[in-house]
């Protein structure tokens, strides 16, 4: 099959990853990476066999696919420049910056049959899948997403930078509509949110507490749901999945045994995984496994917690 023709828009920290995993996989031609830092974009390029770009615009006509991993104030006007020249579009998260931007490019996508995949990465966690295969009705899912400070991500709030992981994860864990959101934070270092709780609450009755931190000392990522006789306890960061279910036999003492299922899952490599993905979806025209609704979606319920935010300032805020 022939491979398809690639490119990575911006080689910073994470687009050198992205233009790896394109040089890698044997259904992918890496032709070129874009970056307005002429040097940096030629030191990766040489590095993995490529043409060095200055202009994103140049790419039309030479590729099919393209990752978009640049600051988020860009990515709706690159992104829809491709998807105008026929490239199929990955784009980092958050998708865009403002709801009108995501409607755009997914309007785009459709008008002009293109793949649009939003850089969800922790979807493509193997814990992550796991335990999508084992929720039937969530009840209460509560989430930490607790990280140092890191100036890479403080373009934008913590919410836009960490939450908004959590909260695509919950909302495909659902699959309700939310009825209603309660969000409180504060800065600390920034002049952005930098600690963040919000509570979200599903019209299926189901309550998530999803609280984002990128002031702590220490790195967690977990999250754990309740539902109908089971329980389950993910650990991003070791991969690890707990699950403890109630036993269909009842005992004569009328308490149930509890019975434990604990998986640790092979380090993978998500952003491999993720750009795979992606190219699957435009071999087979199927909907991209973080779609450019999921990726609205998640954008929509981080913006209103934002808003909240911004809203109601706390004493200290003022």
């Amino acid at each position: 099959m022939k491979a398809l023709r690639t490119a990575v828009v911006g080689t910073g920290y994470l687009g050198r990853f992205h233009a790896q995993k394109y040089a890698a996989l044997p259904d992918s031609e890496l032709v070129a990476v874009v970056d307005t830092d002429v040097d940096r974009a030629k030191a990766v390029a040489d590095e993995l066999g490529c043409r060095a770009m200055s202009d994103y615009r140049e790419l039309a006509g030479l590729v099919d696919a393209a990752s978009i991993v640049v600051p988020t104030q860009l990515h709706h006007r690159l992104a829809s420049d491709l998807l105008r020249q026929g490239i199929h579009v990955l784009v980092e998260k958050p998708m865009t910056v403002t709801l009108d931007e995501a409607d755009e490019l997914i309007r785009l996508a459709h008008a002009n049959d293109l793949r649009l995949q939003v850089g969800h990465l922790e979807r493509f966690n193997p814990a992550v899948q796991a335990m999508v295969g084992m929720v039937a009705t969530p009840m209460f899912i509560e989430s930490h997403r607790l990280a140092p400070f890191n100036p890479r991500g403080a373009d934008v709030s913590v919410v836009l930078d960490l939450m908004i992981h959590d909260i695509d994860i919950i909302l495909n864990l659902v699959g309700q509509p939310l009825a209603r959101i309660d969000a409180n934070g504060v800065p600390v270092i920034s002049r952005d949110i930098d600690i963040a709780n919000a509570r979200l609450q599903f019209e299926n009755g189901c309550v998530a507490n999803v609280t984002a931190s990128r002031v702590s000392q220490k790195s967690e990522r977990k999250m754990r749901l309740f539902q109908p006789n089971a329980y389950m306890a993910l650990d991003f960061q070791s991969r690890s999945l707990d699950v403890r279910r109630k036993a269909s036999d009842v005992p004569a003492s009328g308490i149930p045994e509890i019975l434990s299922d604990q998986r640790e899952f092979e380090s993978g490599d998500a952003i491999m995984s993720e750009i795979s993905a992606f190219l699957d979806s435009i071999r087979s025209g199927s909907r991209p496994i973080v779609s450019g609704e999921d990726g609205r979606q998640a954008l929509a319920t981080a913006i209103e917690i934002t808003r909240q935010l911004n809203a109601h300032p706390l004493p200290g805020q003022l």
